[in-house]
């Protein structure tokens, strides 16, 4: 494991009282969080670099891994000096390599695994042999996990897709306790939504087997807070099917600050209860012209209403019935939300 310097700012004492908070579990305080190591793999990826903003936002300290020395310009980017200045380290890791994950997780209270590659080439890049290899790092990272971490806690990143592809129209609300049909996907060749439904299964597997406290969040359509001029490449094989999921009324829109937030929100959670997946969105695409607006804004135009589309006036357009849930997450964020302020 090689670890890039990362120059460190002078850390002063806070000077008074300790902070203490009183009211419901969801009360926590500084700290609660200082000192406690997070890592956070590919911190050089879209949600990761937010994830990584969010926990050093929140007081804890973040290790970051890459894979690559040359991808620390790419975290230098994402998260801007002040940002970088307060992580604890970037470590290059292979994420294939048990041995390297041990030694990026040790120490660790917890390891928020957001991604196994970063694929930069759409479609075209995450081909069937990819399914292969996010699922063996998925196994890899729990089984690090295991045996490195301080704590074994995971909060792990997956994808609505490992919900919502079923092989008929099955009636009824897509929840967290829905999983997508494998044979569906592989018959279908959707092999994004194939490798993060294979991987997810394997993480949980491995996490019953070797005790580690598991959390699963599933975002939807990830979006840039600058929509719709950016974050194009890394929309493209999560719309592979995007005809059939804005049909079905599953076509649902994550905007990407916002899951970085519930990642931690979840993580907070655990020590009160949060348990299993989250499904993670922030809405659903139910009229042609949001379909459109989004099509626009991803430069994909016909890719979900097709070319040759009738255009319909909003008088005459019925709104598509929206047939999945995040209802869980929402009474989680609710709670936190309700939380009593901290008295000093």
């Amino acid at each position: 494991m090689e670890e890039i310097e990362v120059p460190k700012p002078i850390l002063m004492p806070i000077s008074g009282k300790e902070q203490k908070c009183v009211g419901n579990i969801f009360s926590c305080s500084f700290n609660a969080r200082e000192k406690k190591l997070i890592c956070v793999t590919s911190g050089n990826s879209y949600l990761g670099s937010f994830i990584v903003k969010e926990l050093l936002a929140h007081g804890y300290l973040v290790r970051v891994t890459i894979q690559h020395p040359a991808e620390f310009e790419d975290v230098k980017d994402l998260l801007g000096v002040e940002d970088l200045n307060l992580l604890e380290s970037v470590v290059v890791t292979k994420m294939e390599d048990l041995q390297s994950l041990c030694d990026a997780f040790r120490g660790c209270h917890a390891v928020f695994h957001t991604s196994s590659f970063i694929d930069p080439h759409g479609i075209s890049g995450y081909s069937e042999q990819k399914v292969f290899l996010e699922t063996e790092v998925a196994r890899t990272v729990m089984e690090a996990c295991a045996k490195a971490a301080y704590i074994k806690r995971c909060v792990f990143t997956s994808s609505l897709l490992a919900s919502i592809w079923r092989n008929e129209n099955i009636d009824g609300i897509i929840d967290d306790n829905c999983w997508s049909s494998e044979e569906f996907c592989r018959e279908n060749k959707l092999w994004l939504a194939l490798g993060k439904t294979k991987a997810e299964k394997v993480a949980w597997m491995k996490a019953k087997e070797l005790k580690v406290n598991l959390v699963t969040v599933c975002p939807g359509l990830l979006m840039a807070p600058t929509f719709p001029n950016s974050h194009i490449q890394t929309s493209i094989p999560y719309l592979k099917g995007g005809r059939m999921m804005l049909q079905q009324g599953c076509l649902a829109i994550a905007e990407v600050e916002k899951v970085a937030k519930a990642h931690v929100s979840v993580y907070e959670g655990m020590n009160y209860g949060a348990s299993g997946r989250y499904l993670c969105f922030d809405g659903v695409v139910r009229r042609q012209q949001e379909a459109i607006e989004l099509e626009k804004g991803l430069k994909m135009t016909g890719f979900l209403l097709g070319e040759r589309h009738v255009v319909l006036s909003e008088e005459d357009e019925e709104e598509i019935p929206i047939k999945i849930s995040n209802s869980k997450l929402a009474a989680l964020l609710n709670k936190i939300n309700q939380r009593l302020p901290c008295k000093t």
